[in-house]
């Protein structure tokens, strides 16, 4: 064995980092100054994006587990928090870029052709292994957006795009939710109960008021005639079979029905690791879309209305991939149906129990 110890630029292999900027305009002989900023900056991008995926793939590891102990819940929503925080400071980043005046970037902007951010594999794998579907996928350049990668990237690109994805895996877990209903406790019966008496009452303010006339009572009682359908379809399972096919709805109901067990009662001990993890996925789905709506501002500003690099059409293509590439919109949605605590079905002590820590000193 040696005795050489290493050094902090061989352990970062820095001679390797530090020399993978490249200008094309430096080998064209024309050095543009803002070229080196573009490159840097991607190239961080894409060392955040593999420390994503390092993550992300820890995390599938532990819910392809049979049973999740609490502990791995924890730590998973850990590593959520640090790829959110990782978001955060790549959408940081952009605000570097705009240092850029847009003629800046004309200067080397027709160097790049056909490259463009739309062949980042990583990006995709990350879309991947959350849960972007194939079929959600916009259309880039009329072409699938593997059509763009190299034959080592698609290869990887479509192992994520075929195994089960962190969406898969958590909706599984959230079916496996225990306390949904028991002898002494029916949740959805209770549930429903509460927001039935909620809406009564809400009724019966509309009917009782004397501000509103006739036009306007009857507008609002026709809105809240559309609230209480809302609510119903989800407790009725061929009402949201219905959603689940024209895609109104992807999460099922059952984890939908369990997700929201764990959002109305997210006090009790036991539940407040899983709301967390529940939030965690919806913050870092957000963030994504934040991500892609600065990208597209930025595109905006940059080019106007040219087409992208790539071929794309620019900022055009990214506004419309915020609705379509949405992973956990289900979860965010789920607010429709919160209630008061207030309102809130009282839970048996024996369920309470098993909500927290309970001990008994013998």
């Amino acid at each position: 064995m040696s005795n050489k110890k290493t050094t902090y630029s061989e352990y970062l292999n820095l001679d390797k980092i530090l020399d993978s900027q490249n200008p094309l305009s430096n080998i064209s002989g024309k050095p543009i100054h803002d070229e080196t900023l573009f490159i840097i900056i991607h190239q961080i991008y894409e060392l955040w994006f593999k420390q994503i995926i390092h993550e992300i793939d820890s995390i599938i590891n532990y819910f392809s587990n049979p049973s999740i102990k609490e502990t791995n819940i924890n730590t998973v929503v850990s590593r959520l928090n640090r790829i959110n925080d990782i978001q955060k400071i790549a959408l940081n980043q952009i605000d570097i870029l705009k240092s850029m005046t847009p003629m800046d970037f004309l200067e080397f902007r027709d160097l790049l052709n056909p490259a463009s951010g739309f062949q980042s594999a990583q990006f995709r794998i990350i879309e991947n292994s959350l849960g972007l579907k194939k079929e959600n996928r916009l259309k880039f350049s009329k072409q699938n957006y593997k059509d763009f990668l190299s034959r080592p990237e698609k290869k990887i690109v479509e192992k994520y795009e075929n195994t089960k994805s962190i969406f898969d895996l958590v909706e599984g877990w959230l079916e496996r939710t225990p306390f949904l209903e028991s002898e002494e406790f029916n949740f959805w019966e209770s549930y429903k109960n509460a927001i039935r008496k909620m809406l009564d009452r809400d009724m019966k303010i509309i009917h009782d008021n004397p501000n509103l006339n006739s036009d306007a009572k009857n507008e609002q009682i026709e809105n809240y005639k559309n609230i209480y359908k809302n609510y119903d379809s989800l407790f009725d399972e061929e009402e949201y079979d219905k959603l689940i096919k024209n895609n109104s709805k992807r999460l099922s109901q059952k984890a939908s029905l369990a997700a929201l067990f764990i959002m109305l009662y997210r006090d009790e001990p036991i539940l407040q690791s899983p709301f967390r993890l529940l939030t965690k996925l919806i913050d870092i789905d957000q963030a994504l879309n934040s991500w892609r709506y600065n990208h597209a501002l930025l595109a905006q500003r940059m080019i106007g209305t040219k087409i992208g690099s790539g071929g794309s059409s620019g900022s055009k293509y990214l506004t419309k991939t915020l609705s379509k590439h949405s992973i956990f919109d289900d979860y965010a949605n789920l607010s429709t149906y919160l209630i008061p605590k207030s309102a809130l079905p009282k839970l048996p002590e024996t369920l309470k129990n098993k909500l927290g820590y309970y001990f008994i000193n013998e």
